[in-house]
């Protein structure tokens, strides 16, 4: 394979796109309980935008290494070499359709499952061991120390309720720590800061960072007691943006300042719009809405699959920006629709406040979403209000 790349995601909501990926795992329970892998193939983004297709529902664990070996070896076989812009496992499953496809999977399977592929138990339990969960303590759920400091002090409870996720384990929480500050880079961070949050990762989270695909940072597992003292130390660090699944929690790829890819520039795109967007009142009543800018076709910002999703284009040297909506990379995974004709590096940040505004109007109350609203009505009004005042 010219590359590959597999994703993976441990509950329903989908938090590692999966369904864009040549290889996406959900991990599931059969009737019996049973641990195993719901086998997604095909999917993938660039300059053709796939959703993929479920293959098996169910891989047990012990089964999972010999099913991908038999999944790239199809590939292998089969897939074009004629051309490196087809050299992709999506091109094949299109080609040769996903009921073919699974019947040479499964057809190569049966040769090669019960060899030396088979997941040995004493690896498996070594690598549970060096995963094993850190030592909590006995908490309780909601200390008053913390829900004292939700009421006392707004801007902590704005955090908490855009950037705090709930915690398998009473009194713990995880914390996603925004890299989106109004105006700045997306995914941006110094030195300095990551020296910062690795020393926080030590004192309130067992050691553990982790990066998510969203250009974002999370401390898994800190306690609520802990909370107010963790959120002070990120804003001295101008860490404590409480903006994560709001309008400006932008995702973009470097774009036209680093890339010699990119037609065009994501960087200041992303920056424009969330400064006009900076209230934060503002962005709490526009509710979920994820915004992805890629520089260039090949789409590193995940532009396909954003709610609102811009591409950067060149046409005789000048920058154009042209925009979807409606996509999705989590369980409900869609490719977004182009709207029209693309739009000038100084009219894009209108453009999307007109779309904005356009869900604002239409949308039948605060309780639906702006993907809700584009999945309901289509993306008619949307480009009816558009481009009759662009």
């Amino acid at each position: 394979p010219r590359k590959f790349k597999i994703a993976i995601t441990g509950c329903a909501n989908d938090r590692a796109a999966i369904k864009v990926h040549d290889i996406g795992l959900v991990v599931v329970q059969n009737a019996a309980g049973e641990t195993g892998f719901e086998f997604w193939v095909g999917g993938g983004l660039g300059r053709t935008p796939v959703i993929g297709k479920c293959i098996n529902p169910f891989v047990a664990k012990r089964d999972l290494l010999s099913y991908s070996e038999a999944v790239l070896r199809v590939y292998n076989m089969l897939g074009r070499r004629d051309n490196m812009y087809k050299a992709r496992i999506k091109i094949l499953v299109n080609e040769t359709g996903v009921e073919e496809f699974t019947r040479l999977v499964n057809e190569e399977w049966a040769e090669i499952r019960e060899g030396y592929l088979e997941l040995p138990e004493e690896e498996v339990q070594r690598i549970r061991d060096f995963f094993a969960p850190p030592a909590y303590e006995s908490l309780e759920a909601d200390p008053p120390e913390f829900m004292e400091k939700l009421d006392a002090d707004p801007a902590f409870a704005d955090w908490a309720h855009a950037n705090l996720a709930p915690h398998k384990v009473s009194g713990y929480a995880i914390v996603n720590l925004s890299l989106k500050p109004i105006g700045g880079i997306p995914g941006d961070v110094t030195d300095s800061q990551m020296e910062a949050v690795a020393a926080l990762a030590d004192q309130f989270s067992f050691g553990e960072i982790r990066a998510t695909h969203e250009q974002n940072l999370t401390l898994p597992h800190v306690a609520q007691k802990d909370l107010y003292a963790l959120w002070e130390a990120l804003q001295a660090l101008e860490l404590a943006t409480p903006n994560v699944g709001l309008v400006s929690d932008i995702i973009a790829c470097p774009g036209l300042d680093y890339c010699a890819l990119a037609n065009a520039r994501s960087i200041p795109v992303a920056q424009m719009i969330s400064e006009r967007f900076a209230d934060l009142k503002r962005q709490h009543d526009v509710g979920p809405l994820k915004i992805k800018i890629s520089g260039c076709i090949n789409a590193c910002g995940h532009h396909h699959v954003g709610h609102i999703g811009i591409l950067g284009v060149d046409k005789k040297g000048t920058e154009f920006y042209q925009i979807t909506l409606g996509g999705s990379a989590e369980e409900d995974a869609a490719v977004g629709q182009i709207l029209g004709p693309a739009f000038g590096y100084d009219e894009v940040t209108d453009a999307v406040e007109n779309i904005v505004n356009t869900y604002l109007k239409l949308r039948e109350g605060p309780g639906e979403t702006f993907l809700q609203m584009v999945r309901r009505t289509g993306v008619t009004p949307f480009k009816e209000a558009l481009y009759e005042t662009a």
